[in-house]
């Protein structure tokens, strides 16, 4: 509760912290809103492939142009201004930066600035979820050993459901479950770009008027960003998927303690410890009483008697045991909220949540039957959505993961709703992404080897 404080001290010592960004689409832009007008931090430079469309996001959002003219990354430094580039690398290369932020959203690029910057020493925020998802255990192992901080995002919300799985662990508490709530049904499995908008009820020429990208708002929607979430939240957590993935129950803030508990006390979880995505939409159609769709939460034990008294003291809403309850937070800011993982990472060298295992992983799997000879497109694309398995159900089975499904030709057919294999598909191993992904496998895969492929449900626990 004192970064503000840091950084304050920061700003009057003249020692800002020296930021680098990565991508200036919408998560990047709105914490360059934000930067502007936060002290003790320097957006020393941005990256992004479209240096025009950069400048012009910088001005959007209030950066005065005399800012915008730095000549080089030292330029920047010394006048306080800002330069902009079209060469990632040679941003992360700078000596003047301390903290790169990813917001490319690209599991390929991800990978390769990460290892860049674990190059070059430099702390690395992952607000791309999407490479943490296909390689996080292993980018998070290289960047200790390299003696840099790597972090995921705060304001997305797998590092919002991290803070409040720890809030809860230190306050002594069992986490029974966390994730985050979503518009879900079960056919949106099959959306494609051209299906998305009526899903949203947005008018198509709405849509391309407003420059939305259909492949981007199909990913949220077909189940595979939660998927992508919710394996970066496991695998940073030590929380589990069910053996099934993601159920989406339906569920308002008022019924999680009575949902999100397991079967074997009355509730839909699968085990004690799981990740769980709740929906908006009942299956019916009609919406959910109190959602919690663009929240947080986790679900909690309290396993004594004298701690559910307290619970029912300070009106905590149970369920009908009074052992079970929980705590959310109805809204997540994107990047409006990125500055607290920048000023954790650079100031107290904490990661705002950070893969410490492999626990959780996404699968490509197809939307519809998929003959051989065709092409995936990747995530939220017409041929397949990302699946969540514990890994190690998607190692034994061989799964492909979504971050490498994207221009790659089936080999075999596959049928709809059957996951996607390594043996499916031609791919080249020697890309970058595709050899450090195997190479996570193996790292990662002895012990997932000898570990049970399923956790134990809690009726089985009861049966000892």
């Amino acid at each position: 509760m004192n970064l503000h404080r840091m950084l304050q001290q920061r700003a009057a010592e003249g020692r800002p912290l020296r930021i680098g960004l990565i991508g200036a689409g919408k998560f990047g832009t709105m914490y360059l809103s934000q930067a502007l007008r936060t002290p003790g931090m320097h957006l020393v430079g941005v990256a992004d492939l479209q240096p025009a469309r950069a400048k012009a996001a910088l001005k959007r959002v209030g950066w005065p142009a005399e800012k915008l003219g730095a000549r080089s990354f030292a330029d920047a430094a010394a006048r306080g201004t800002t330069r902009i580039v079209d060469d990632a690398f040679a941003l992360i290369a700078s000596p003047e930066l301390d903290v790169i932020i990813d917001a490319t959203g690209h599991p390929a690029a991800g990978i390769a600035h990460v290892l860049a910057c674990c190059e070059h020493g430099k702390h690395v925020i992952m607000v791309n979820v999407e490479a943490d998802a296909l390689a996080g255990p292993l980018l998070a192992r290289r960047a200790q050993e390299a003696g840099i901080v790597y972090s995921l995002a705060y304001g997305d919300q797998p590092a919002l459901i991290c803070e409040m799985v720890d809030w809860a662990r230190t306050a002594g508490f069992e986490v029974v479950a966390a994730g985050k709530g979503t518009k879900y049904l079960p056919e949106y499995h099959a959306s494609t770009p051209d299906t998305v908008w009526p899903h949203y009820g947005i008018a198509p020429e709405d849509a391309r008027a407003g420059g939305m990208n259909a492949q981007m708002f199909n990913s949220f929607l077909d189940g595979t960003k939660s998927a992508i979430e919710m394996a970066a939240v496991a695998n940073a957590t030590g929380l589990t998927p069910a053996p099934d993935g993601l159920a989406f129950p339906p569920c308002g803030v008022d019924d999680l303690p009575h949902l999100l508990r397991p079967v074997a006390d009355g509730g839909v979880l699968h085990h004690r410890g799981q990740v769980e995505v709740i929906s908006s939409v009942e299956r019916d159609r009609r919406p959910v009483f109190r959602d919690l769709r663009w929240g947080v939460y986790v679900t909690f034990a309290g396993d004594t008697d004298y701690v559910r008294r307290c619970f029912k003291e300070y009106g905590l809403h149970t369920d009908s045991s009074g052992n079970f309850t929980a705590m959310y937070k109805p809204y997540h800011l994107i990047g409006l909220e990125l500055g607290i993982s920048v000023a954790s990472v650079g100031l107290r060298r904490e990661p705002t949540g950070a893969a410490d295992g492999w626990r959780g992983d996404v699968v490509a799997t197809a939307k519809r039957d998929l003959k051989a000879g065709e092409t995936l497109d990747g995530e939220g694309g017409f041929t397949v959505y990302g699946k969540l398995m514990p890994a190690t159900d998607s190692l034994a089975a061989g799964g492909l993961p979504l971050g490498l499904a994207h221009g790659v030709k089936l080999k075999k057919a596959v049928a709809a709703g059957r996951p996607v294999r390594w043996a499916d598909v031609a791919i080249d191993e020697a890309q970058p992404a595709v050899a450090f992904r195997r190479e996570m496998e193996r790292t990662f895969g002895a012990a997932l080897s000898g570990a049970s492929s399923r956790p134990r449900s809690s009726r089985a626990r009861a049966r000892g």
